[in-house]
């Protein structure tokens, strides 16, 4: 369905952010109208409920809600017509629980409406494995655990399983690690060869932008020389070096970045240490030697697909054959942990392109293997410029990822950690893939937020955990290129504040300077 629009009257308690997720799962393309009216006495509300479910507001669906302390009732109406309706009381008023309710509730509405389920149930958050980890983590049985994900969020058994699987490896894994103890670092760098048509992180093509490299490398080396200072008692456990794509960079501008990171950075008990190299058209033998000299354990060089004919489509201006060349070079030099991402859902592919890419992928027999679904984000080029690709939509993006799935088991990469994204085709999700001990660990800190991460660079965002709180902080960097150069001394301040205020809290009571 094109467009549907959803008018969203609410009386009571406003759920809007909870349910427009859930109804755009079934109507990815959905636009809402929103009405919100407090009502705080049950009785009254009760009485003239009827009318108020009753109100047909003119838009193609009208969703009429109230929500009250302990109680709530839906009706939806298609074109005028009543397609769905439900009233429950509620027991247990607490936030969470309430809101399971009416959105299982909702659920079974647009399910019956539009013929379809959602693998992952009401589940519409970015992290839908965290729940599973944590029960895990807290000691209750998996039998409690699959209960409780199929009758309070209605997942599906196949997405239960793959909660399970990437849950207790990740659980062995950082059992492994001091975590606790430690924090990561995260270096962005914001230039791209060319913006991917799909993209929509902070990045800045090199042939526009290239002339601030050096500036903004003199900004991150301040930040990065701060950054150092913030928790001399902690160990540094990851750092991260992402973007944009860090080996647009030119060589001697790269070796200067990585310089800087084993100058000002702790790194002797850093146990990972990761560059995104990213496009294979920003990839040189002389940048795959300084990342190995300097110390770089895992390197990443990312295709997205093995398809000539998408790659042109979505601005990647590298050929098939760049990809092979790039990865030959990195393992002659010595890289032998490599991570390769795909796509899968991109712009007039299908099953049978993707069962291509996995096949060309595991002639070069990458160490890990990410797979991404495709969501295209609102700033987006695919977006933005919908009518250039008007009936190039992939198909079949389900089958795509049963294929993963097929190919990641027949090739012993085990699945270790998972995310999800807004607008995802089909509501589907993103899966690490590695063989056993080239599991991408800050990738699994950073996703099931279980460390501290402090974040550097321009649009970088760090994340502060703090333990036994169930509490997470952040402090932003500005996501504009000239900004940050300008305004470094302000980031840093930024920083500084936060940690000087919380950093007793931060460590559980412990010293942290």
């Amino acid at each position: 369905m094109e467009n549907p629009v959803f008018e969203l009257n609410m009386f009571g308690r406003n759920y809007e952010q909870e349910l427009r997720p859930l109804i755009r799962a079934f109507y990815k393309d959905a636009e809402f109208i929103v009405s919100h009216e407090e009502a705080d006495d049950d009785e009254a509300m009760m009485a003239v409920s009827e009318g108020l479910l009753s109100t047909d507001g003119g838009q193609e669906y009208t969703l009429n809600l109230i929500l009250m302390q302990d109680w709530f009732r839906m009706r939806l109406l298609h074109d005028g017509e009543p397609v769905g309706e439900a009233s429950e009381s509620v027991v247990d008023s607490e936030r969470k629980a309430f809101r399971n309710r009416v959105a299982r509730a909702l659920y079974q509405i647009l399910s019956q409406e539009t013929g379809s389920t959602l693998p992952w149930g009401i589940l519409t958050g970015v992290r839908p494995t965290k729940q599973v980890y944590e029960a895990f983590e807290n000691g209750i049985s998996e039998e409690e655990i699959h209960r409780y994900m199929k009758e309070e969020y209605l997942c599906s058994e196949e997405k239960w399983n793959v909660s399970r699987t990437v849950s207790t490896r990740e659980l062995e894994l950082l059992r492994e690690m001091d975590y606790r103890n430690g924090y990561s670092i995260y270096i962005g760098i914001p230039f791209c060869p060319t913006t991917c048509h799909y993209c929509s992180f902070t990045s800045y093509p090199l042939g526009v932008y290239g002339k601030y490299a050096n500036d903004y490398l003199d900004a991150l080396e301040k930040e990065m020389a701060y950054a150092a200072t913030c928790f001399p008692n902690r160990k540094l456990s990851t750092v991260y070096i992402g973007g944009g794509t860090p080996t647009a960079l030119n060589e001697a501008q790269l070796e200067r970045l990585l310089t800087m990171v084993q100058t000002y950075l702790p790194m002797e008990n850093c146990c990972e240490y990761t560059v995104e190299a990213g496009r294979p058209d920003s990839i040189t033998r002389e940048k795959l030697e300084i990342m190995k000299r300097l110390g770089v354990t895992r390197i990443s060089i990312n295709p997205q697909t093995m398809q000539q004919r998408t790659l042109d489509l979505i601005g990647r201006r590298h050929t098939v054959e760049q990809i092979r060349e790039a990865f030959a070079m990195a393992r002659e030099v010595g890289h032998d942990n490599i991570n390769m991402d795909i796509i899968i859902g991109l712009t007039g592919e299908t099953p049978e392109d993707v069962a291509d890419t996995l096949e060309e992928i595991g002639k070069l027999n990458p160490d890990s293997l990410t797979v991404h679904t495709l969501a295209v984000k609102r700033a987006a080029r695919l977006n933005t410029e919908k009518e250039r690709y008007a009936g190039l939509e992939a198909t079949g993006v389900s089958e795509m990822l049963q294929k993963t799935v097929d190919y990641a088991a027949k090739e012993n990469y085990l699945p270790y950690y998972l995310y999800r994204q807004k607008n995802m085709a089909e509501n589907l999700e993103n899966v690490g893939y590695a063989r056993k001990g080239f599991e991408g660990l800050y990738n699994i800190l950073i996703m099931e937020e279980k460390q501290t991460i402090l974040a550097l660079g321009a649009g970088a965002t760090s994340k502060y955990v703090f333990y036994g709180e169930d509490r997470i902080e952040r402090t932003e960097n500005v996501k504009s290129l000239k900004d940050y150069i300008e305004r470094i001394d302000e980031m840093i301040e930024r920083k500084r504040a936060f940690i000087e205020a919380n950093g007793e809290d931060l460590f559980g009571g412990e010293a942290w300077t």
